[in-house]
């Protein structure tokens, strides 16, 4: 049986963000212009909160929800 998880929404510009942040030397700019994009992203999608996998509700099982999305059941 194949288990289908949903896409979360902007976790690209997350993951990328995230990443930058780890990296040596450390980038101030590039992280500034990845936080930019996360943020021009979660503003796109309507994104109002961020949840890691063991955070989200039984009946929300994205890690980001647009208000515009329906939860997939």
């Amino acid at each position: 049986m194949t288990e289908t998880r949903a896409q979360a929404v902007c976790a690209n510009e997350a993951l990328e963000l995230l990443n930058c942040a780890t990296e040596t030397p450390y980038d101030p700019e590039k992280c500034a212009r990845l936080m930019n994009s996360l943020r021009d992203c979660v503003l796109k999608k309507k994104v109002k909160k961020f949840l890691l996998p063991e955070q989200s509700e039984p009946s929300q099982p994205e890690l980001a929800q647009s208000s515009q999305e329906k939860s997939i059941s």
